[in-house]
């Protein structure tokens, strides 16, 4: 019995060291600049979001900088909402991931889904794989 929960104790302990952190940083489309990892807030920054109509679609863009000197991998995401708030289309949205060289600045974009999006967020976070 004491084995079995020395055994449990070690494996869990072993699976919360290989959990990463995945949360990150955000930008809206009103500019509002949202932090929920100050450490990789330190080393990338994500300013100038815009957007501009293109027929009836939100065509958004930000900019992604680089405040290290080392390469980093990153995932980014772009969510699109409606007026009452609710997700559009947020399963057809992936994580795309971009390598950024120390300092590099990478404007990303996107088209919002369809025309019910009336406001949109960039989420960015650190990629742990390859």
């Amino acid at each position: 019995m004491k084995t079995s929960l020395l055994c449990l104790i070690a494996s869990a302990l072993l699976l919360s060291a290989c959990a990463h952190n995945t949360a990150g940083i955000s930008a809206n489309s009103s500019g509002q600049l949202r932090v929920d990892n100050t450490s990789f807030a330190r080393d990338v920054n994500v300013t100038d979001v815009s957007s501009l109509m293109v027929a009836d679609l939100i065509k958004a863009s930000a900019l992604i900088q680089s405040q290290s000197s080392t390469d980093l991998r990153i995932q980014y995401k772009f969510t699109w909402f409606d007026a009452s708030g609710f997700t559009v289309e947020d399963e057809a949205s992936s994580w795309k991931s971009v390598k950024l060289h120390g300092k590099q600045q990478l404007q990303v974009g996107a088209v919002a889904p369809n025309s019910q999006v009336t406001r949109f967020e960039v989420y960015v976070r650190q990629a742990f794989s390859n």
